[in-house]
């Protein structure tokens, strides 16, 4: 084994905090607080509290970078009780997506389709009828 050769362990852990990683990103992305706002880390520590889990700053910058560290149950739960998913998700490299994040992830697609036929209309001006069907359409296939 050479010195860049990494453990079958090691590797392990490496590919567990990445998937974690994606994982917390796209809920983040995607899943909105209470307040309608995007999660801060006051948010995420508060309502893992709530969850019996006390999520220090340093630990929820190092999950979201994506650095590998030895993560107790606890907080995997706690964090999968703040955006409300089952927390073999946070771990899963795939699968399929939680309930919450699919009807999330179809809600910004449809207010995207929804930006772009507005711009498209008025960046085309008056615009025979039939053409702005034909562009609906198009939108609404390719989504």
């Amino acid at each position: 084994m050479s010195d860049f050769d990494l453990s079958p362990e090691r590797t392990a852990g490496i590919r567990r905090a990445e998937t974690l990683a994606r994982k917390i990103s796209l809920l983040l992305d995607v899943i909105m607080s209470e307040s309608g706002k995007p999660f801060d880390y006051p948010a995420i520590r508060d309502g893992a509290q709530k969850a019996g889990y006390y999520l220090s700053r340093t630990r929820w910058s190092l999950l979201k970078a994506g650095k590998e560290q030895v993560v107790p149950d606890e907080a995997l739960r706690a964090i999968a009780s703040v955006f409300d998913v089952d927390p073999e998700y946070l771990l899963q490299d795939g699968g399929k997506l939680p309930e919450r994040v699919e009807a999330e992830l179809e809600l910004l697609r449809s207010m995207r389709r929804a930006e772009v036929r507005n711009f498209a209309a008025r960046a085309l001006g008056p615009v025979d009828p039939e053409a702005l069907k034909a562009i609906t359409r198009i939108l609404d296939e390719e989504s």
